[in-house]
């Protein structure tokens, strides 16, 4: 009496080969996360037309060998902030500084020929900067944003204990992929329907001490729990490389279930 065929591959090496193959698979997509979200990102707190924002830099150190010891970041003058305010960083001296813009600009119905046009963040000798495997955190208290489906970019430069330089400069065209060194950007939206909110549009008062701590606070918890999750703020980036890396291991974990079941079928037959 003749006997179904069977596969010559031993049945314990099976699970095994497909545990080791679904690992593999995973990590190499996983190991595309931290790649993904290691840029300097700008979070706002608020991103109304016409209101303010404190908009929160994070900074990751990315050389092995290295402290970070200064961050420059570079504000708009097509749509400059008439308002600019700094958060203190215990080891940092931080630097606004004004300059003539290309061309008068209205802003509020005022008339601007003069803003804000960079802000330097400097570690204080003997501080050690942003250490190698840290990150840290500058927040800026700016206003008003302009009008809806601004975008607004922040270019930053980035300098290194031991001379290097990073360029936080490129802009990518609508819709495409993401470059090399993105420059931190957020997109403003519609108007508040309450003008003379707290955060003084239309002319109204800048938030005050207080009000931009509890925004920083906020905007901190709020990156904790998008570090936690996986979730980005400002691009789909980081998102999209963790959601590639759980489907890897949900992919994985069903090849193994796979694999174990036709291991068992023949005991059970």
């Amino acid at each position: 009496m003749s006997s179904t065929p069977r596969s010559t591959l031993p049945t314990r090496a099976l699970p095994a080969r497909a545990l080791l193959g679904a690992a593999g698979a995973a990590a190499l997509l996983l190991a595309a996360a931290p790649a993904a979200s290691a840029h300097v990102r700008a979070v706002p707190d608020a991103t109304a037309a016409g209101s303010w924002s404190v908009v929160t830099l994070r900074v990751p150190n990315e050389s092995d060998t290295a402290a970070t010891t200064s961050l420059r970041v570079t504000l708009p003058d097509d749509t400059p902030f008439t308002s600019v305010s700094v958060e203190p960083v215990p080891g940092w001296t931080a630097v606004v500084e004004e300059a003539a813009l290309p061309e008068p600009v209205q802003v509020s119905g005022a008339t601007i020929t003069r803003a804000p046009r960079t802000v330097t963040w400097t570690a204080e000798p003997g501080t050690g900067g942003i250490g190698v495997g840290q990150f840290q955190r500058f927040a800026l208290s700016v206003g008003p944003l302009p009008a809806e489906g601004t975008r607004v970019l922040l270019p930053a430069v980035q300098t290194y204990a031991d001379g290097e330089v990073a360029d936080w400069s490129q802009v990518a065209d609508p819709g495409a992929e993401e470059p090399e060194s993105p420059a931190p950007e957020f997109m403003t939206t519609a108007a508040a329907e309450d003008a003379h909110g707290a955060h003084g549009a239309h002319g109204g008062a800048a938030p005050t001490a207080g009000a931009q701590q509890a925004g920083a606070e906020g905007t901190a918890a709020e990156e904790t729990a998008a570090q936690g999750t996986g979730a980005a703020q400002g691009t789909g980036a980081d998102g999209t490389a963790r959601a590639l890396g759980g489907a890897g291991l949900v992919l994985g974990l069903a090849a193994l279930v796979l694999a174990l079941l036709r291991r068992r079928a023949p005991a059970a037959r």
